[in-house]
């Protein structure tokens, strides 16, 4: 299925481009969440029209990310977790919990924007954790464990 992307996908393309797609990732996830549209003559030329309106729309978001990441970067959250003599946690910290404490903290920040590649966090200690809030923007936080001394 050939489609035009009306924003910058990763590992995709930018706004504009004509691409390739399986099928039911264009029917299933790209079409129905607006990024993209079929490539049909007509949606060209509609596209074509309304290009200088997607790039500045595209260039508002980006501009409000940098802001964020700007306000992000460098921030500090501490998670209180019970954990056992070894610095093992019983459980683990994910994006949730950084998520929750980052807009606890003030910050206006999605679970789906924290990148942990790693996995959740299973032991006590400091950790860099990235937020990605836009595709080409990222910020570098500092989440720190420590054992929850209440029992």
């Amino acid at each position: 299925m050939q489609i035009i992307l009306l924003e910058k996908i990763a590992n995709l393309g930018d706004l504009g481009d004509v691409v390739d797609v399986k099928d039911g990732f264009g029917r299933n996830f790209l079409i129905p969440q607006g990024k993209a549209k079929r490539a049909t003559e007509a949606n060209k030329a509609e596209f074509e029209g309304r290009r200088a309106e997607l790039e500045k729309a595209q260039a508002a978001l980006l501009k409000a990310a940098e802001k964020r990441a700007k306000d992000l970067e460098g921030a500090k959250v501490e998670v209180k977790q019970k954990a056992g003599i070894d610095g093992k946690l019983f459980g683990s910290v994910s994006n949730i919990d950084i998520a929750e404490l980052l807009v606890a903290a003030g910050h206006k920040v999605e679970k789906a924007e924290i990148r942990m590649p790693e996995g959740p966090l299973k032991a006590i200690g400091d950790f860099e954790v990235t937020v990605a809030l836009h595709h080409d923007v990222t910020a570098n936080i500092s989440v720190t464990v420590v054992a929850d001394e209440t029992q």
